[in-house]
Formats: structure tokens, sequence, C-alpha cells
């Protein structure tokens, strides 16, 4: 009686020991169809452009340019629960390469948009950010005078002597061994050229030629009648003579890297050097003309680096302003003391790069190309007052004491944008072709300088003389 009772619990047992099986192989079935083993060497990259290398706005047709995948994966695109691709899935051909199109809604909001990228064959998912940039209408062109004039091709940036009134302008044409590159004195009435020099030959590496010292930051030193300029290409600074531009001093290679911007303390007699993509502020004696130290800026970001973008100068407090491309903050330096005072992350910016100052308010102006805006900042509290859609790749920015007004130059959208301390649009002024650099002369004009798409690119590589009518 007793195995008869068993029997049917041993069944049941049997049946629910087979049934627990069956269900964990089909988990196991399923879990190794959902996790295949993953592609483990993934170097897929994708870069978007517009028709012409316009902005991307909402409703554009992008095309898209894929490399690094395996050779036969296939990609597939999505934004949420949307499939971008237009067909099958994109598939990599022999060198691992695709090319597509695809249209931005008509209702897709600006800012960075994340990109799923899954691919099959072998298996992965990564994320790309797909920009796209507000439109900001043009606007109040009435209320500006505007004279412009055709220069060199590749202009960068400018910086105007207070003492003498004229205008210095760089120019550097295309990739290394840059071989076109001049720096301009123009005159800031007329924007007649009236003087410019061609950099030195710049060694190569292992006998092969290295172009020219081309020029590209620009900061002119009234007290000691120079001009200074960064050799970006080079790593390095040199010196020029305001007067005829005679070379007084080439720096070595080197001695900063990647250099961008620089500014002049004249009472202090020192020059500041931005080397982008490190923490470091380069100092040097403007008199002697040495090189001093670094001032590092360390970022409050976890294990992140600053990134020194631009620079501006106050030079009544010898306060020194600059924001990091890597970690979105900013920094108040002492000019005096040659220390970091504070760094504070920057609220609303993506790849912050511009900067300028107002005093009387104590805000500042952070340009970001990621975010296509100006952040207003309160130095004080760090807060972010007030974040503004200036247009696509806002790059620099500065501010006219005079009138209180910022100007921004916006590369991806050509135009200048004009906005007051509060955060309001005053103008958005066409400025052709990669508007690449704003600069005040603090007597209410700006000066605008853009390049161009070429040499037969008649809206480019132009200096444009900003002054309000009233």
């Amino acid at each position: 009686m007793s195995t008869t009772q068993r029997t049917p619990a041993r069944k049941a047992f049997t049946l629910s020991l087979l049934a627990g099986l069956m269900a964990l192989g089909m988990q196991s079935a399923m879990a190794a169809s959902a996790f295949e083993a993953p592609d483990p060497n993934y170097k897929g990259m994708i870069s978007a452009q517009a028709s012409g290398g316009a902005a991307i706005l909402a409703g554009s047709e992008v095309t898209l340019n894929g490399r690094g995948f395996t050779p036969g994966q296939q990609i597939t695109l999505s934004r949420g629960a949307t499939v971008l691709n237009t067909g099958n899935a994109y598939v990599a051909d022999a060198e691992g390469n695709f090319k597509a199109t695809i249209r931005i809604p008509e209702d897709a909001a600006p800012g960075q948009h994340p990109i799923v990228v899954t691919t099959v064959n072998p298996s992965y998912s990564a994320v790309f950010p797909l920009k796209v940039s507000p439109v900001v209408p043009l606007s109040g062109a009435n209320l500006f005078s505007q004279a412009s004039a055709k220069l060199v091709q590749g202009l960068y940036q400018s910086d105007i002597s207070a003492k003498n009134g004229s205008v210095f302008v760089t120019s550097a044409v295309g990739r290394p061994p840059v071989k076109a590159s001049q720096l301009l004195k123009i005159d800031a009435q007329t924007l007649a050229v009236q003087a410019s020099v061609t950099p030195a030959a710049a060694p190569g590496r292992n006998g092969a030629d290295g172009g020219v010292y081309a020029v590209y930051g620009v900061g002119a030193d009234d007290r000691n009648g120079n001009v200074w300029v960064t050799n970006t290409r080079q790593n390095t600074v040199a010196v020029y003579k305001q007067s005829d531009l005679s070379l007084v001093k080439q720096f070595d290679a080197g001695t900063v890297v990647h250099a961008r911007d620089v500014v002049i303390d004249t009472t202090l007699d020192r020059a500041f050097a931005s080397a982008t993509g490190t923490p470091n502020i380069a100092v040097f004696d403007a008199k002697a003309l040495a090189f001093t130290k670094n001032i590092e800026i360390k970022s409050t970001v976890r294990g992140e680096n600053f990134s020194v973008g631009s620079l501006h100068l106050d030079p009544a407090v010898h306060k020194l302003y600059a924001v990091s491309l890597s970690t979105n903050e900013a920094a108040v330096i002492d000019g005096k003391t040659e220390t970091v005072e504070k760094v504070f992350p920057v609220e609303g910016a993506k790849s912050a790069i511009g900067v300028a100052h107002d005093p009387k308010t104590d805000r500042l102006f952070v340009a970001s190309q990621g975010s296509d805006n100006v952040a207003i900042v309160d130095v004080a509290s760090g807060k972010t007052l007030h974040l503004v859609p200036t247009g696509a790749g806002a790059l620099n920015v500065t501010f006219d004491p005079v009138k209180r007004l910022a100007y921004v130059s916006n590369r991806g959208a050509g135009t200048v944008t004009v906005i007051d301390p509060d955060g309001r649009i005053v103008a958005n002024l066409d400025n052709g072709t990669l508007p690449n650099h704003v600069a005040t002369d603090g007597k209410g004009n700006v000066f605008a300088v853009n390049k161009s798409r070429g040499e037969d690119d008649a809206k480019g590589d132009r200096i444009t003389r900003i002054t309000p009518a009233r």
C-alpha cells in the first residue's frame, strides 16, 4: 500500500523535474541567443553631416558616414523606440564602411540626441550623439552699422591695439604642414591692410617639410609695442613688432601644447597662453620675453582633467577667466599671484570653448559648440542665470563694456548674435561663412572675422566692424 501511495508522488516529482529541466533548457537557449558573444573589437564610428556642410536642423536631410565596422556587419540605428534606417539594416562593406541618408523629423527638438547603434554579426551596441541645432532668425540689423572687407584666406582671430587703433589679424590655411599663413595689421577705420608678414619656416620631422610657424591666436601688447601670436601646430608662441610686424622672438616648439589664445596684462608685463587639451595656462614675462611657469587648473570633476579653451583678461583687476572643453567648467585665476581662485561647473554647457566677462555684473558669458548656446553665469555663486540659444557652433564671445553687450560668433549658423547681460537677444546678424572670432576695441566697436570654404567664397575670409547705431 505504501508503494502504491508513493508512485503518484514520484510521477509528479518526475514530471515536475522534467518540466523544470525543459524550462531551464528553454531559458538557457533564450539566454544564449540574447547574450551571444559581443564584438570584442568594436571600433565603429559614425559622423553626420547636412548638405553642403550646413548645420543639422529639424527637417534636414543628413548623410551618415560609418567606418571601423566589421565587414558584413549589419547596423541598425534608433532614437528611443524609433528605428531610423530607411529600409533594411545598413551593411558594412569590405572596408568596414557604410553610407546612408536619413531625414531629421520636422518636430525634432534642438539638442544632442542619443542615437543607439546596434550591430549583428558580430553583435554590439553603442551610442553616438546627433546634434540638432536651434534655428535663431536673423534680426536687429537696423540697430547696427557694419563695414566689411575681404582679407586673406583662413582668418582665425583678431585683437585691437588700444594705443594706436590697429587691428591685428591671424590667418592659416589647411592642415599640417601649413604653408599659407599671415599676420596682418589692419586700419580699424578703413579696414585696409597696413602691413603683413608670413611666418618663418618651421622644422619638420625627420627632415620633412614643416611648413611655417602658422599663426592662430593673437594678443596686442601696447606697453612693449609688440603683438603675440600662438603657433598652434608647433605648440608654441611668437612675438612680432606692432610697427612693421618684424619678428621679435620665436619661442621653441613645444613651449605651449596646442596653444590657442594669448592675452596680455600690460600693467604686470605678463602674457598668458592657453594650452588646449591640458589643464595649463602658460605664463610669460612680456618684457624679458621669457617663459616663467605653467598655472595648472584642477578640475572639480572626479577623474577628469580641465582642458583650457579660451581666455579672457580683466586688466583692471588682473583676473583671468578660462573655460574647459572637456569638463564644461569655468575657472577664475588671479593674474598677480598666478594662482587659481575657483573652479565651478557651467550648467547647460556642452563643449564650452569661448568666454567673456562683464565686470559690472560679474557675469561670465560661456559659448559652447556642443549645446549651441551661451550660458550667462554669476561668478560669485557659480550659478547659471540664463541659457541663450544662439545658433549652431557657438564658438567665441566678447563683451563690449561701452554698450554692455555680448557678441557671439556662431560658426555653423553663419551669424553673430548680440545679447545683453540678462540673456535677451538684441540682434542676430548675418556674418557670412564660418564666423570664427569676435573682439572688442573697448570703445563700442566689435571686429568679427570669418573663414571661407575656398578661394571662390565671396562671403568668407572677411573682417567686419560692427557698431551699434545709437
